[in-house]
């Protein structure tokens, strides 16, 4: 394993278990194999067989953590990691691990309060700083938000990866012009800078902007093909444009390069419903639920599908779901501070460990 020779390795320690099915450390290991080899299922399958022989070893689930963080089942990375900070407050990687995976799931006051006890461990980390002011400017928090920004701008430098940041922070404060700005001054220094011309894109489409936003995003694809964001964003764009043919292929590619991706499944159902194809409306609103089962527009949008296939009673419990969602007053707070997170890839793809 030492040495990279992971075939050999995970055949020794399926040995090991035949001669003693009870070795944790060899489930641990071909969990660990696993993940190296982004065989996210087996992973958790070793990992969870480990845990279960030795369930007061806190490495172990901090990788089951790691493990649903990679795959961006996020909700589902939050106990595990919790469990971690709980037993070991001074573990840094599980309590940022978790603070991401708060944030990603909207509990901002929560993401901020996991965040800020690792200032002295991490304040001089651009991406720590821009992920806790942006927990505490959706929660509020106006005097967190400034000692982040004032820190951030302190250490920042010329650097584009600085400007980049430094863009997202006026993005997220929905200072637009700035953060135009900011984002051309990384792109000026390092004109393929990953995330940059996805960043210029999203500020261009909340302005309105649109001719302008699809073309950054083309130019983002060019540097990160892979970037399954990029497509979503596409498709966000081009459903708002009514451009449904073009709406499609971006959902799509953008599914086949992240299968999770919940706006592209909605989209795509938005895409069927208007073509009066129910059936495929409710398979991909379906999908876009198992991701986000208590997103508003979700529910809606299913409840009307429902309706439109005659299946009254279900609609009708739908809609009430959607109520007690916008009746929740975590989501009232959300709405009355008039803020939402920015699409933030480059937390997602950084790396963990």
């Amino acid at each position: 394993m030492q040495s990279g020779d992971l075939t050999a390795a995970r055949t020794a320690f399926r040995h090991v278990l035949a001669l003693d099915p009870k070795a944790a450390s060899a489930y641990v290991n071909l969990g660990v194999i696993a993940m190296r080899q982004k065989e996210w299922d087996e992973a958790l399958k070793n990992l969870r067989a480990a845990e279960k022989l030795a369930p007061k070893m806190t490495g172990i689930r901090l990788n089951i953590g790691l493990v649903e963080y990679r795959r961006q089942n996020y909700e589902a990375a939050i106990t595990p990691f919790q469990s971690v900070v709980r037993e070991d407050p001074s573990s840094v990687q599980a309590r940022y691990l978790l603070g991401l995976c708060l944030t990603f799931t909207q509990r901002y006051a929560e993401a901020a309060e996991t965040l800020e006890p690792l200032w002295g461990q991490m304040s001089e980390n651009i991406l720590y700083l821009y992920v806790l002011g942006m927990a505490a400017d959706l929660t509020g928090n106006q005097q967190l938000d400034q000692r982040a920004m004032q820190q951030l701008v302190k250490i920042g430098g010329n650097t584009p990866e600085f400007h980049l940041i430094l863009g997202k922070a006026h993005m997220q404060r929905q200072e637009y012009e700035q953060a135009v700005d900011e984002f051309q001054k990384a792109l000026a220094a390092k004109l393929d800078l990953p995330y940059a011309h996805f960043n210029l894109g999203v500020t261009y489409a909340r302005k309105g902007d649109f001719e302008r936003s699809e073309a950054e995003f083309r130019k983002d694809i060019a540097v990160e093909p892979d970037l399954a964001d990029n497509y979503e964003q596409l498709a966000q764009l081009y459903s708002r444009l009514q451009r449904d043919d073009d709406a499609e292929t971006a959902s799509r590619k953008a599914l086949e390069l992240n299968p999770q991706s919940g706006n592209a499944w909605y989209v795509l159902a938005k895409v069927h419903d208007r073509r009066k194809e129910y059936a495929e409306a409710l398979k991909a609103i379906d999908a876009a639920a198992k991701v986000a089962p208590s997103n508003q527009n979700v529910l809606y949008l299913r409840a009307q599908i429902l309706l439109h296939l005659g299946r009254t009673a279900e609609a009708k419990a739908e809609f009430e779901k959607a109520k007690s969602v916008v009746a929740d007053d975590e989501q009232k707070q959300r709405e009355q501070i008039g803020r939402e997170m920015v699409p933030s890839p480059e937390l997602k793809e950084q790396p963990v460990n």
